[in-house]
């Protein structure tokens, strides 16, 4: 079945709850009546795998209860009930319930979908300290390798080497563990990961006391980080005896670390986590991290695998997951200061380092009152100052040229002043029309001809200027250009941003760097990121912050108006956004344009970073999005791997990775996007490009 564009499902997606429920004590017939209830609005909403706590069908603190033939045959009549009820309804059931098995009980995950019991998995580690009893009533399972068991009419496969594996939805493999299973030094989801588990289900009684929470929250983001894998936790909560515990209900899920979604805990009726997980994502990692499968090679778990059809719906689902516009830019204030701190101090300490290395040479810089080599002035800035060395050995030039504004220019020299660097005018016109003469062309006659040869003169000769400059002065050239630039081959070969002794800026995306220089400026004090800025300097900073992002190299149209990066290669917004999903996770384009279209085609809808004013909001439809995309598939594949094969020494900051030939990014400068075009245009013909 082929699934619209705009359904999750087609992109890799798999829609995961996890529930809590209120329920009765020892009635097994309610506790499915409620467990259907919750199944029937989770169809609707999409779900593809429902979990639910640890021996819901009876309750988890029925204690001896849980041997009285009276209840046991009501959990045998009520997986029964639920088995056929479950005939039209989409997600994969699971549930606990206490069964027996030859001569033992067993506390089961129970799996079911669309009137098939798929499997049972026994927990395998029983907790038998502090307030926990359960080898009083139960068996351990974890010697049920490779058993069958029957419950009622019903026979299917039971033990904790169990996964079940979708056929139509790639990806989708699940494992069910239950509760203590994940407490012990080696869970079983570990084995069931390394086996090609993606989705890992826990299914958890748990009783609450303080800080319980964290714990169960660590151990979870921990699995599905080092599982690299998604991981549903549901504990009981209402209904269950409080004789000498209590109960908080909580749920949640991760992904790789990430946590998607949690409720509430002491809830007072039922509450699920949902969330899409993104199998692709795990996929890559997995195959990124060849680690992970050489761990297997080592312990070669067993497992069988149970298949089954999830016939996933064919509508449009939205996405249920945090999802941020700009993905190198954490909306979470706390986070995104953290980032700041990191990247601004990364940069700081890689210079320091390649300074001290080759005799502390004076650090020669451009400044054009742009944001990078603004960015690049305040790292050379705290370098210097944690060096213990004075910041007039900073050697700043701004060199205008055809197309300079005061605007930018006046910014370039305010700053270096308040920042206490030395600073000189070299204006490169006298040369550029000199070269432009000697070489025959036109705009050295008059003729207002701004082609590739009329910019980049003026760009190489600023890099000429730098260069001679730093051998004149004893010094080092610093770069500014960043990661979206090299990303885009935004930079003139060889000069330019392209060129320098060290490029500070390299590992910074450009959606990034405004944010830490915002940090810059409100850390005036603090440790690790003072600049020591005076009030002069934080107004020319804003003020740089303010200005639109141009290369300046052809001069303003009748119209006024100065060349803008952003109208000529599309805005960075979306060029960044594509950038982290293809460096971090090789997604398909169709899948970038999905996810680019859920995060930008309603300003008022979701978070923005902080300090983003709320007039200079903005959304993307997708049309545009397209359009963009395809700009960058084609420069990034097809153009700009040869100017990145070549680039100079720099920090890696972002852990999405570098575009350095020697760290995460290796590609053949000679090659072409025709595959990624391609898939693009078959995923959206109506947006397809004529070739």
């Amino acid at each position: 079945m082929s699934l619209p564009f705009e359904s999750a499902y087609r992109h890799g997606f798999a829609r995961i709850a996890a529930c809590t429920i209120p329920l009765v004590i020892a009635d097994p017939a309610a506790n499915a009546d409620t467990v259907l209830a919750s199944a029937r609005e989770l169809s609707d909403e999409g779900v593809a795998v429902a979990v639910f706590p640890e021996l819901c069908l009876t309750g988890y603190s029925i204690e001896d209860l849980l041997m009285q033939d009276a209840v046991l045959d009501g959990v045998v009549a009520a997986i029964e009930r639920l088995v056929e009820a479950s005939i039209d309804l989409l997600p994969v059931i699971v549930v606990g319930a206490p069964l027996r098995h030859r001569n033992r009980l067993f506390n089961c995950a129970v799996v079911i979908h669309r009137g098939e019991l798929l499997g049972v998995a026994p927990k395998s580690y029983l907790p038998n300290y502090r307030e926990f009893y359960e080898r009083r009533w139960f068996a351990p399972g974890d010697d049920q390798l490779g058993e069958d068991i029957r419950v009622g009419g019903l026979e299917a496969p039971f033990g904790p080497d169990l996964l079940f594996e979708s056929l139509d939805v790639p990806g989708l493999v699940v494992h069910a563990e239950v509760c203590e299973d994940v407490w012990v030094p080696i869970p079983p989801s570990s084995s069931a990961a390394l086996a090609g588990a993606t989705v890992l289900l826990n299914l958890s009684g748990s009783p609450i006391t303080i800080a319980r929470a964290e714990d169960r929250k660590n151990l979870c983001q921990s699995q599905s980080l080092r599982c690299l894998a998604a991981y549903a936790y549901a504990a009981a909560g209402m209904g269950e005896s409080t004789n000498d515990v209590s109960w908080d209900g909580q749920t949640m899920i991760y992904e790789g670390g990430l946590l998607l979604d949690e409720t509430e805990r002491f809830p007072d009726g039922p509450r699920h986590s949902i969330a899409d997980v993104d199998l692709d994502r795990l996929r890559q990692d997995r195959i990124r991290q060849g680690t992970f499968d050489d761990n297997r090679r080592t312990r070669e778990p067993y497992f069988r695998t149970v298949h089954f059809e999830l016939d996933p719906p064919a509508t449009e689902t939205g996405l249920r997951r945090p999802l941020d516009r700009f993905p190198f830019v954490p909306d979470d204030p706390e986070r995104l200061a953290l980032d700041c701190y990191e990247a601004f101090n990364i940069q700081v300490s890689g210079l320091m380092q390649r300074m001290q290395a080759i005799g502390d040479p004076k650090p020669v810089i451009g400044v054009s009152g742009g944001l990078d080599s603004t960015h690049a002035l305040l790292v050379i800035a705290r370098a210097m100052d944690r060096m213990g060395r004075p910041r007039s050995d900073i050697l700043a030039y701004t060199m205008p040229g055809f197309a300079t504004s005061e605007h930018t220019k006046s910014n370039a020299i305010a700053l270096a002043e308040t920042i206490g660097a030395s600073i000189e005018t070299i204006d490169i016109r006298p040369a550029a029309t000199e070269m432009l003469e000697q070489i025959g062309h036109p705009f050295a006659e008059g003729e207002p001809v701004h082609d590739i040869t009329f910019e980049n003169v003026q760009a190489g000769l600023r890099t000429d200027y730098l260069f001679r400059l730093a051998n004149q002065n004893g010094g080092m050239v610093i770069g500014t250009s960043d990661l979206s630039e090299l990303a885009l081959g935004w930079a003139t070969y060889g000069v330019g941003d392209h060129m320098s002794h060290y490029a500070v800026n390299a590992g910074v995306p450009k959606t990034l760097i405004q944010h830490v220089i915002r940090w810059v400026i409100a850390q005036e004090g603090h440790e690790g990121g003072s600049t020591d800025l005076s009030a002069r300097a934080r107004e020319v900073l804003q003020s740089v912050l303010d200005t639109e992002i141009s290369p300046e190299l052809v001069p303003a149209g009748q119209d006024g108006k100065m060349q803008s990066t952003e109208d000529r290669i599309g805005p960075y917004a979306l060029h960044d956004f594509a950038l982290y999903w293809i460096l971090r996770f090789g997604i398909r384009p169709s899948k970038i344009a999905f996810l680019a279209e859920q995060s930008w085609k309603d300003q008022d809808a979701g978070a923005w970073p902080p300090g983003f004013p709320d007039e200079d909001r903005y959304a993307y439809d997708l049309p545009t999005i397209v359009k963009w995309l395809k700009v960058f598939l084609q420069r990034y594949f097809a153009f700009a791997q040869f100017k990145r094969s070549a680039i100079p020494n720099g920090p890696k900051v972002s852990p999405a990775g570098s575009l350095s030939p020697r760290g995460d990014w290796r590609a053949p400068s000679d090659g072409n996007a025709s595959a990624w075009l391609a898939e693009l245009d078959a995923a959206l013909p109506e947006y397809a490009s004529k070739r």
